[in-house]
């Protein structure tokens, strides 16, 4: 299929992509305080954004491409030659109805007890307003009713849209990247996927209170963002210090924003922050890839000296390829920066861990640098099993040797899942590199062992790893892995996070994140669905 049709579905990767412990540590039980909220005098009940003036106006603005999309070699095996018996259909649809059933129960649970909240509490049945107080579980979730067949549901939801107010919010501060990716993902993916108008009304008025963020001296976001005080007009500056992924993660939701509302702006708004990886990649301390810590304020993308494809960084790197396809291959630099990146990244970042089967898998893990010599930290995330998905679309779409090197790095996050007592990966834990012939020992191989918050990284990667190379076998672990999690976060009321996968029933969590309904049970869903529905060379996930 020709790029110039190829439409965009959210990320929730986000992705995906999700950023580890700094402000989930901070926003848990946290109670919800309401800021006052700001005067509205808009016809449509709303705070005018739009109208706020500008400090530090943009004189230029960067426009889209408008040239004829290049050709983007597709990504999906070809499953058309391939005939279903009746058995092997009726086993894929059943687990198929096992995952939708799921979903079901989490979102009732979420309707009975936190609609329009942000989030349920699976086990006290109270809610939670962790992400500005916009109903994140239900924005986020809307593409996937829609694709699970949800429509009623759907409609319901989109039919409380306009009670969610962004003049007003839970705390006095705003996460701008989770803001983009949950909500203005959420808006925007749905209306890809249904072309209701109000979603798209929606996004834009998201859109216009975000880009006040980017308000400052040198355009750089403000991602922390005190969003009443740019509303009364105060002067902001960019943030002293974030995050890579919060400020690199911007340009998929932003760019597509730009593509359906036919403003510039927000293209132009992330295209800034590009320019300036694009300009320092190869000055780091590990060059090609961005240390994890960098300071906007004075465009300082160099000093740190840790370096990782996982936690706070992983969204940025996922992100280059799927901008590059987003925009039909006509800004090469997306390109360019990914394989420099990924080169990297493969030379130090990906190791064999020792285990007992002796497998041929890869794990990524973290690299500090001293002194000008690159040090790997055997550091495993749950966050980084992204990187499988990533890698193989990006060997699909640059044509790049990788395909090998992304399926070890699926097969080492299955066997994660597989060597548990609750067979379920857990958030980190330590490894010990191979060195040499990799022969098993009974050494101490594992350690620090954390919690499992039910996030979509490692069910991403095996779906995309499924669709590219139509290994029917990667269904069969998806099956392994949904019927762990679910036997063990399922509460009442919806599911929770666990706090030890070590033990082989481990406790829960009065956690449910967004991203379980919005993203990982999607994927479950979408392995088990027909190879056409949500084609990877129709839609970028």
């Amino acid at each position: 299929m020709p790029p110039s049709t190829r439409r965009w579905l959210s990320l929730g990767f986000v992705a995906a992509v999700f950023i580890l412990g700094l402000y989930h540590l901070t926003d848990y039980d946290q109670p919800s305080v309401v800021v006052e909220p700001i005067p509205v005098t808009s016809k449509n009940n709303q705070f005018p954004w739009k109208d706020v003036p500008k400090q530090y106006p943009v004189s230029s603005m960067m426009a889209l491409p408008t040239a004829r999309p290049l050709h983007i070699p597709t990504i999906q095996f070809d499953f058309s030659w391939r005939k279903e018996s009746k058995e092997e259909k009726d086993k894929r649809e059943a687990r198929m109805k096992a995952v939708r059933e799921n979903f079901a129960h989490a979102w009732e649970g979420y309707k009975a007890h936190a609609w329009m909240k942000d989030e349920v509490a699976p086990l006290s049945g109270g809610s939670r307003d962790t992400f500005g107080g916009w109903a994140a579980t239900l924005v986020d979730s809307l593409d996937t009713l829609w694709i699970m067949g949800f429509k009623k549901e759907f409609m319901n939801a989109v039919g409380t849209l306009d009670k969610i107010d962004f003049s007003r919010s839970s705390g006095e501060e705003i996460n701008v990247f989770e803001t983009t990716i949950r909500y203005l993902g959420g808006f925007l993916s749905a209306y890809d996927l249904s072309g209701h108008a109000s979603l798209l009304a929606k996004a834009i008025q998201l859109g216009e209170m975000l880009y006040v963020a980017f308000d400052t001296p040198n355009r750089m976001p403000n991602t922390r963002w005190r969003w009443k005080d740019a509303a009364d007009g105060k002067s902001q500056e960019a943030a002293a210090y974030t995050i890579v992924a919060e400020i690199g993660s911007l340009s998929l939701e932003f760019t597509r924003l730009s593509q359906l509302s036919g403003d510039p702006k927000y293209f132009d708004a992330v295209q800034r922050i590009t320019e300036q990886f694009l300009r320092y990649q190869n000055q780091t301390r590990l060059p090609g890839m961005w240390p994890v810590i960098v300071t906007p304020e004075n465009a300082d993308f160099v000093s740190d000296n840790t370096f990782s494809l996982g936690a706070m960084s992983d969204s940025l790197y996922e992100y280059l390829p799927k901008q590059y396809m987003l925009l039909g291959g006509l800004h090469d630099e997306y390109r360019e920066m990914y394989e420099a990146a990924i080169v990297t990244a493969k030379q130090h970042n990906l190791f064999q861990p020792l285990n007992k089967d002796n497998l041929d898998i890869l794990v990524s893990g973290l690299v500090k640098v001293y002194e000008g010599k690159a040090e790997l930290v055997p550091e495993g995330q749950h966050l980084v099993c992204f990187a499988g998905g990533m890698i193989g679309i990006a060997s699909q779409i640059f044509g790049l040797d990788d395909l090998s090197t992304a399926r070890k790095l699926v097969d080492g996050c299955i066997w994660a899942y597989e060597s548990m007592p609750a067979k379920i990966m857990p958030e980190t834990f330590r490894l010990i590199p191979c060195k040499g012939d990799c022969l098993w020992s009974e050494a101490e191989w594992y350690k620090e062992v954390l919690s499992y918050q039910t996030g979509p990284e490692a069910i991403e990667s095996v779906f995309i790893l499924y669709r590219i190379t139509g290994d029917t076998t990667l269904q069969d672990k998806a099956w392994n892995m949904f019927q762990a999690i679910e036997k063990h976060t399922r509460t009442d009321i919806a599911h929770a996070s666990l706090i030890d996968v070590t033990l082989s029933v481990p406790a829960k969590s009065d956690r449910m994140e967004s991203f379980w309904t919005a993203e990982t049970l999607k994927y479950f869903f979408l392995i088990f669905s027909e190879p056409n529905v949500i084609s990877l060379d129709e839609y970028i996930l």
